[in-house]
C-alpha cells in the first residue's frame, strides 16, 4: 500500500504513528513524502484484517495531524487578530483623574 501526503514531513510523521502497530508481516519505508507499507500474509483472511487494521491505524494518524495542523493555523489566526488588535485604540476611556496633570509648588523658597 503506498498513500502520497503533501510534504516528507508529514508522511514521516504518519509513518512513525502507525510502525507501533505493525506486525512482523509489515515493513513500512518512507520515500520523500510518500509511504509505502508491504503486507505479507499466508491466506487471504489474514491479508484482509492485516489490511483493515492498517487502514484504520493509517485514517486515525491522518485525523489527528490534520486535527494538529487545523488547531496550529487557528491559533496562528488569533495571534495575528491579537496584534492587530493592539494597534488599535483602546475601548476603554481615560477616567478624568487619570488623564488630568498633577501640579505641584514648592513654597518652601
Amino acid at each position: 500500500m503506498t498513500t502520497a501526503y503533501a510534504t516528507p514531513t508529514r508522511a514521516g510523521r504518519v509513518a512513525r504513528a502507525v510502525a507501533p502497530d505493525n506486525t512482523a508481516s509489515m515493513t513500512t519505508q518512507v520515500e520523500s513524502a510518500t509511504v509505502t507499507t508491504e503486507i505479507d500474509r499466508d491466506t487471504t483472511g489474514g491479508l484482509q484484517s492485516t489490511v483493515d487494521d492498517y487502514v484504520v491505524n493509517l485514517s486515525v494518524a491522518e485525523g489527528v495531524f490534520d486535527a494538529i495542523d487545523t488547531a496550529a493555523d487557528a491559533a496562528a489566526v488569533d495571534v495575528v487578530d491579537d496584534a492587530a488588535d493592539a494597534d488599535t485604540e483602546s475601548d476603554i476611556a481615560p477616567t478624568e483623574d487619570s488623564t488630568a496633570a498633577e501640579t505641584t509648588t514648592d513654597e518652601t523658597t
